[in-house]
């Protein structure tokens, strides 16, 4: 059915085209809206939602947040949209899915950004913040053991992360799980290094599928035009995970929600 008639700025009534549909897409369900400003809105309300959620049933909220440049507006929302001011920050514990190996103050950072952004205009506890030690070759260890730590007190099978933002790489990379890389291999450990020529320098700190795929809601944001290209390929799923390593997130007893805007949507 056509959607009602609607007058233009010259009083004339033209239909309006019916809103494209979300692209199905594997593991999970898609969600998308006709520019970022409504993408980030429909995120943030899903995140808002199940951070309460969280916080009214184990006391606090378990978050871990990509950087890059796709984000970073969407973490800015969170700032300063009224929509948004019940966010229970001061419950939230915050973790960060990747790190290249650089100080946690380097512009290359994906810590430093996402704090300048969040932790230093909400009122989260500093203690509650976990930055990886990336330049410390024991770094992914030790940041494993925190998470284990923190997340321990709660009854086994509860103890994983609530919630886990994604984005996708032109080349199908996610958090810094790079194509053909040697981190796609770990079935063990929940953080580890990634090195070598599969991986855009410099080396990197990532969770592991293990990680990701056990967490409670995984959302993946995808916004431009930029990643139509990839976003058809996910489409298809003509690729192995190894190729396109966002189709190796396959949740467990969880949640994958795909946030796409319409410029980021290939045409049917």
């Amino acid at each position: 059915m056509s959607s009602p008639a609607q007058p233009d700025d010259s009083g004339v009534y033209r239909l309006e085209a019916e809103p494209p549909q979300a692209p199905k897409l594997p593991n999970g369900h898609a969600v998308m809206k006709p520019d970022s400003e409504d993408l980030h809105y429909a995120l943030g309300a899903d995140l808002m939602m199940h951070a309460h959620n969280c916080v009214r049933t184990f006391g606090d909220f378990h978050l871990a947040l990509s950087g890059g440049s796709t984000p970073m507006p969407f973490y800015m929302r969170l700032m300063v949209d009224p929509a948004f001011r019940s966010f229970p920050w001061k419950r939230t514990h915050l973790w960060i899915v990747d790190e290249r190996c650089v100080p946690n103050d380097d512009e290359r950072s994906n810590y430093k950004h996402i704090s300048e952004y969040l932790l230093d205009h909400s009122d989260m506890p500093r203690d509650q913040a976990h930055p990886v030690r990336a330049t410390d070759e024991k770094g992914p260890r030790r940041y494993e053991r925190e998470l284990e730590e923190a997340l321990g007190w709660r009854e086994r099978g509860h103890d994983r992360l609530d919630f886990v933002l994604l984005g996708v790489g032109s080349d199908g990379h996610t958090a810094s799980l790079f194509p053909n890389s040697p981190a796609l291999n770990e079935t063990e450990r929940l953080v580890v290094g990634n090195d070598g020529p599969e991986v855009t320098p410099p080396a990197r700190v990532t969770m592991t599928y293990r990680l990701i795929n056990a967490s409670r809601f995984i959302a993946v944001l995808v916004t431009g035009k930029g990643k139509r290209e990839i976003v058809e390929r996910v489409r298809k799923a003509e690729d192995n995970w190894r190729d396109l390593p966002i189709l190796g997130v396959k949740p467990q007893s969880g949640v994958l929600r795909w946030y796409l805007d319409e410029a980021a949507c290939p045409e049917a």
